[in-house]
């Protein structure tokens, strides 16, 4: 059975921070569109491919690939929230798939997933548990990271095993493109900020709201070219969707960490997401290739990418 892909940026400043109104009617026009696109096809499993943002991932433990048996949604940003459909004879399937290939990847049985994997598939169907899910975190925050090659990788063997079910597979990338987000580093972090950075689980309402703000303050004081967060990078963002379309990983798999965060920001590093979803597409065969939509949006602080396969 064929397999669909989509890629997206997830910004949790959407509804938040106001933007352009043409510009929100677009975007969520063509959140709106693409979810016709899911339900005609009705999938009978999503994969999605996510970052997180020190939310459910701590330096406590913290592997590069983790695949959540169990998992539910925070609900942080006010964006989705409860557990998700998790089949959890078909996520394991999977680990022991990418064990047998070659792929060390962890595995959860208590994920807690934030925005960015509750995001996207709120705006297609209208909750985390519309369809059978099996959420796939990529660490893109907590350094050292893992390469793109090991992402391409990754992304590859899980195509191969969603290409093998003869089910209608969902593939999700979630994350990227350019943007800045204050998310620090535990080399320069003070004490409080490192333990946060080390084992911050469930944080009391009125921290999380205050991590919040600050990420709304941040982005307003991008879109009034003030502050300390990197511009977006529009060129780069639009190159890098056209080598993924093109299935061409040479560029983003030679980049250093360091050469990436300066182009495209600390949240730059969620476009390993993307690299797994069409790294995936690769393996279940050839594809028609869209781009969707691509605009800049400092509001959001969100280079916003939206592609399908």
């Amino acid at each position: 059975m064929p397999v669909k892909m989509i890629c997206a940026s997830h910004t949790p400043l959407m509804d938040h921070v106001e933007a352009d109104p043409a510009v929100d009617r677009e975007v969520r026009a063509h959140f709106a569109a693409l979810g016709e696109e899911v339900k005609a096809y009705d999938p009978e499993l999503l994969v999605l491919f996510s970052p997180d943002h020190f939310k459910g991932f701590f330096y406590d433990m913290l592997p590069s690939f983790t695949v959540g048996v169990r998992a539910s949604a925070i609900g942080d940003y006010d964006i989705g929230g409860g557990d998700f459909n998790v089949p959890e004879d078909l996520a394991l399937d999977c680990v022991r798939f990418l064990h047998a290939n070659d792929i060390d990847m962890a595995l959860s049985y208590r994920m807690q997933a934030d925005h960015g994997f509750a995001q996207i598939p709120v705006l297609l169907t209208g909750h985390i548990d519309t369809y059978p899910t099996i959420p796939i975190h990529i660490n893109c925050a907590g350094p050292p990271l893992p390469s793109f090659k090991r992402v391409q990788q990754m992304g590859y063997q899980v195509g191969r095993w969603a290409a093998g079910l003869n089910k209608r597979v969902l593939i999700i990338g979630s994350g990227g493109l350019s943007h800045d987000p204050p998310i620090p580093s535990i080399a320069t972090a003070p004490p409080p900020v490192a333990e946060m950075l080390i084992a911050g689980r469930n944080p009391s309402m009125e921290a999380r709201r205050a991590r919040e703000q600050s990420n709304f303050e941040i982005a307003r004081k991008l879109a009034e070219g003030k502050g300390t967060a990197l511009p977006l990078n529009p060129q780069w963002d639009r190159a890098f969707m056209d080598q993924m379309a093109a299935s061409d990983f040479g560029d983003i798999t030679s980049i250093n960490d360091d050469e990436l965060t300066a182009i495209a920001g600390c949240g730059g590093h969620e476009v390993r997401t993307w690299v797994a979803a069409y790294a995936a597409m690769t393996a279940a065969g050839s594809a028609n290739h869209r781009h969707i939509y691509y605009e800049a949006i400092p509001q959001w602080n969100a280079g916003m990418g939206i592609a399908t396969a």
